[in-house]
C-alpha cells in the first residue's frame, strides 16, 4: 500500500480523533512548536519535524498502557511514511520503544519532549506566568527539585542534550525558543497588561 505525505491539517485531525485534553494538546502543539523552531535552526524541513512533533502521542489518551505500540499501528493503518513512524517511536525509546534515535531528527523529539513539561510548568510558577520573558536560569533552578514537574524525568533530558552533543542550558534556550513561538496557543503568553484608562473629562 502506497504511503502518503502527512499535512499539518490531516496530522492534527488524527490527533484530535484520539485525543480530548486540554493538556495533552497544549503539549503537543509545545513540542510542535520546539520540533519547528529546532528544524529552522538547523536548515531541516521544518513542516516534517512539526508534524512528527504534533503527532507524537497520538496513542497516550486512549491507550496509555500501550504508549507508542499503538501510535505505530494507528499510522501505518493511515499510511504514514516509516520515517515519520520510527521518528515518532523514537522519542519513547528505553521507555516505551525500542526504537534508539539516531538521525537529527530523532534525538532531537528524543531531547525535548520531556523538556517541554518541564520548561511550562516553570513558566506558570513564573509571576508572568509566560515564557515570553523567561530564561534558561528559570528551569535550572528547579532542576534538582525533584519534587517539582517529578513526572519529567531528567535523566532522558540530560541523555538528549548528550546525543545532541549540546548543554544543558543551550538545549532548554532552544525550548524556551520554540515555545514562545506558540505561547498564545499553549496557555503560556502570560498575563497581557490592561490599557491605561484614559482620564475622565470635566
Amino acid at each position: 500500500m502506497s504511503t502518503i505525505t502527512p499535512t499539518r491539517e490531516t496530522a492534527f485531525e488524527l490527533f484530535k480523533k484520539y485525543n480530548t485534553s486540554e493538556s495533552l494538546l497544549k503539549h503537543a502543539l509545545s513540542v510542535e512548536g520546539v520540533m519547528r523552531y529546532m528544524a529552522g535552526k538547523h536548515g531541516e524541513d521544518s513542516e516534517k519535524w512539526g508534524i512528527i512533533g504534533l503527532i507524537h502521542d497520538l496513542d497516550y489518551e486512549k491507550y496509555p498502557d500501550q504508549h507508542c505500540i499503538m501510535t505505530e499501528k494507528i499510522l501505518k493503518e493511515n499510511n504514514w511514511p516509516e520515517e515519520y513512524i520510527r521518528a515518532v517511536l523514537s522519542h519513547g525509546w528505553g521507555l516505551a520503544s525500542e526504537v534508539q534515535p539516531i538521525t537529527l531528527l530523532e534525538k532531537t523529539i528524543y531531547a525535548v519532549d520531556e523538556l517541554t513539561g518541564l520548561v511550562a510548568t516553570s513558566a506558570l510558577v513564573r509571576p508572568s506566568k509566560s515564557v515570553l520573558d523567561m530564561e534558561a536560569r528559570s528551569v535550572k533552578k528547579k532542576w534538582n527539585d525533584k519534587k517539582f514537574a517529578a513526572g519529567v524525568d531528567r535523566s532522558v533530558i540530560e541523555k538528549g542534550a548528550e546525543m545532541l552533543g549540546v548543554s544543558l542550558d543551550d538545549l532548554i534556550t532552544d525550548c524556551i525558543m520554540g515555545m514562545r513561538s506558540v505561547a498564545k496557543e499553549i496557555g503560556l503568553q502570560g498575563k497581557i497588561p490592561s490599557p491605561h484608562p484614559l482620564p475622565l473629562e470635566g
